[in-house]
């Protein structure tokens, strides 16, 4: 069985010379209480048949409710997760209000065994932030996207 793959946008911006990152706080009960590992690049999955920028680019809407900005798509390369899944993901500059966002939904039982099928966003809140503080808010298998993105633009 093939590994299951994802596409996404780094989105990125430079702020008094200090490049920033958009990133999106994974939703759902688990992910609540945490911050530090707790953050993911905007992505989602795709299927083998499908062009990977087009996935990334759809993934983007899907996830923030926002088109992505017009702009050349900068390849970061892939990851694959503590999971199995592979992550590939892109860089564009643009700007956004991360207020504006509207993430997608998804349905799980809750609490567990309950019975109760609730729903919950796919990502609960997005934010800017610096190289540094993106590194540590990263699942870890995708901080190498940040520093791929630092090398890029040296």
């Amino acid at each position: 069985m093939a590994p299951r793959r994802s596409a996404g946008i780094l989105l990125y911006r430079v702020v008094d010379g200090a490049i920033q990152v958009l990133l999106g706080h994974m939703g759902g009960p688990f992910w609540t209480r945490r911050d530090a590992g707790a953050w993911t690049v905007p992505k989602g999955e795709y299927e083998s048949d499908e062009h990977v920028e087009v996935a990334a680019r759809r993934e983007f809407v899907e996830e923030l409710g926002i088109s992505p900005p017009d702009g050349e798509l900068v390849p970061l390369g892939e990851v694959r997760q503590s999971g199995g899944k592979i992550v590939t993901a892109f860089a564009l500059r643009g700007d956004l209000d991360p207020d504006a966002a509207v993430a997608g939904m998804f349905s799980m039982e809750w609490p567990k065994g309950s019975g109760v099928v609730r729903e919950f966003s796919e990502l609960d809140r997005f934010a800017w932030f610096g190289l540094g503080r993106a590194k540590s808010k990263l699942v870890v298998a995708q901080r190498v996207f940040v520093e791929r993105l630092a090398e890029h633009l040296r």
